[in-house]
């Protein structure tokens, strides 16, 4: 089983920037590809990004391409993400989530099978 905590997250303004962390408690860590959330009130979970085990691989939503960066630190089972440039839309709880399997299917929120609890993340204008 893997525990997933999330923080960093707060209230920024336009065009500000917040880095979020997931730690991870449990074996094996290197064993999940991971994935950060977002869902904001009245809407659906959406996918925000993925990175698979080692980190050689990362997928991001065409909403936060070129703004925000996926990476992680095995050795401190840790996952972040860097979110610049924010936007009043981004606000919403960030999660994160840790799937095993294939890579391909990271975007898909029903494949992963542990999730944090979630961080809120409020953008004002």
């Amino acid at each position: 089983q893997v525990q997933l905590v999330e923080s960093g997250g707060g209230l920024v303004q336009a065009g500000g920037s917040l880095r979020l962390s997931c730690a991870a408690s449990g074996r094996s860590f290197s064993s999940y590809h991971m994935g950060w959330f977002r869902q904001a009130p009245g809407k659906e979970r959406e996918f925000v990004t993925a990175i698979s085990q080692f980190g050689g691989s990362t997928v991001y939503a065409d909403s936060v391409k070129g703004r925000f960066a996926i990476s992680r630190d095995n050795a401190k089972k840790t996952v972040y993400l860097q979110m610049n440039s924010l936007k009043p839309e981004d606000t919403a709880v960030y999660y994160c989530a840790a799937k095993t399997g294939v890579f391909t299917t990271a975007r898909r929120t029903e494949v992963y099978e542990y999730w944090g609890q979630g961080t809120q993340v409020t953008v004002s204008s």
